[in-house]
């Protein structure tokens, strides 16, 4: 007599395959709004109609189910990079890439496709699903690395490949916090800008890469010399947050970090989202910092951008650094989320207001200012993760490999 472990799902069945995919979707959804720590199976059964007990009956575990939503996306994005790849050149690669994201995003919006798991919240997974859905996505990630591996392109070192592909990531995710901002019939459009700015940069005739970083202990971005008891708090808290999510990143592995007690964490912090919003605050102010410094130094706005620019990456590589990756924001409590987005807003729009002042001078392109400062925004974005993809990087040579493109063409030498 067959017991219940003897019993095959019958997932050939189109009922069970209709309903595993409604799930993975409700729970795709969920996860892009709470992170992986805040979904769970009872709110993902609240979703599609069903008891908790019938979810389990498709995935035993919540750990199970949030595999299958990265894996999920992880496959429609390498099927879009497959198809990408069939274009016969690099530069029209990316371009169908762009192409093809931007119209599976349509259908997300329209509600014609199910929503993709935000890639970021990743490493909010413990061993051994993080490390089994990590080797996944860097199937994907191989597949556009190839992009740069062109016969035409053997003076992008190793390096260089790496960090351009990674920055293109960061352009494509990225892109899902500021399309809404437009009406689908609009994207053909914004898939040219991306592709000027990504392919000329933002230079304009004759502009050369060869920009003077801000020593990090000037007057003005530096808060102090000496890192205060707080900070180092903030500097924890914001490593922690950047390597395992906002829900990863508990007060007990913060304290562990810095090898204190529970104890003398509450002594000073009031409690873990405080002290998430000040990482997020620091962030941010030390960007505004940086950008006012550069202003009162040079009335180049070319110049200027890149040597906020290469500062900022040079502090993500300090001692200080990293800044807090920006997709955190995705896995914020809703009521701390709409303040935080503005700040990043606004740290955005100054970049926007120096590209535009750039253009009208004549030292920067005419290109899109809102999507050229969005893309700027990714770029460094991406750099505060230079040390996991590129593992061996001199710190001196971390703005060229991350920033230049940005600024000289991502095909650039």
């Amino acid at each position: 007599m067959a017991t219940p472990e003897d019993i095959v799902v019958p997932e050939s069945t189109a009922r069970y395959a209709r309903k595993k995919r409604a799930i993975v979707a409700a729970a795709s959804e969920i996860l892009n709004r709470d992170g992986v720590k805040g979904m769970t199976l009872a709110n993902v059964a609240a979703r599609v109609g069903l008891i908790t007990t019938s979810v389990t009956y498709y995935f035993k575990k919540k750990e199970d189910l949030a595999v299958a939503c990265f894996i999920d996306g992880i496959e429609r994005i390498d099927a879009l990079m497959v198809e990408a790849l069939k274009a016969p050149t690099p530069t029209l690669r990316l371009r169908r890439l762009i192409e093809l994201w931007l119209e599976l995003h349509e259908r997300i919006v329209a509600g014609t496709a199910p929503p993709i798991s935000a890639f970021n919240d990743i490493r909010a997974l413990d061993k051994p699903q993080r490390v089994f859905v990590r080797d996944e996505y860097m199937k994907f990630f191989a597949k556009l690395r190839s992009v740069f591996e062109d016969p035409a392109f053997d003076y992008i070192d190793e390096q260089a490949k790496t960090a351009r592909a990674h920055v293109m990531t960061e352009h494509i995710f990225w892109a899902k916090a500021w399309l809404p901002r437009y009406d689908a019939d609009d994207y053909p459009r914004i898939c040219d800008r991306m592709m000027d700015i990504l392919i000329n940069g933002l230079g304009a005739a004759g502009s050369q890469w060869n920009p003077v970083a801000l020593p990090l202990d000037t007057e003005g971005i530096a808060a102090g010399k000496e890192v205060s008891a707080a900070e180092t708090f903030f500097i924890a808290a914001t490593r922690l947050i950047n390597e395992r999510g906002y829900k990863g990143a508990s007060v007990e592995k913060i304290s562990a970090r810095l090898n204190v007690t529970k104890g003398s964490f509450y002594h000073h912090n009031e409690a873990k989202d405080d002290l998430v919003v000040e990482c997020f605050e620091r962030s941010f102010e030390t960007m505004r910092r940086i950008q006012r410094a550069v202003a009162q130094r040079s009335t180049d706005h070319w110049a200027n951008l890149a040597t906020v620019a290469t500062t900022l990456v040079n502090y993500q590589m300090s001692e200080r650094g990293p800044l807090l990756r920006a997709s955190a924001l995705s896995a914020l409590p809703l009521a701390m989320r709409g303040q935080m987005v503005e700040c990043s807003n606004r740290v955005s729009d100054r970049f926007a207001a120096s590209i535009s002042d750039g253009i009208a001078a004549g030292s920067v392109r005419p290109v899109d200012p809102f999507i050229a400062a969005q893309m700027l925004t990714a770029t460094l974005n991406a750099a505060a993760e230079i040390r996991w993809w590129i593992p061996d990087v001199a710190a001196e040579n971390a703005a060229t490999l991350y920033a230049k493109p940005m600024f000289m063409g991502i095909f650039s030498r």
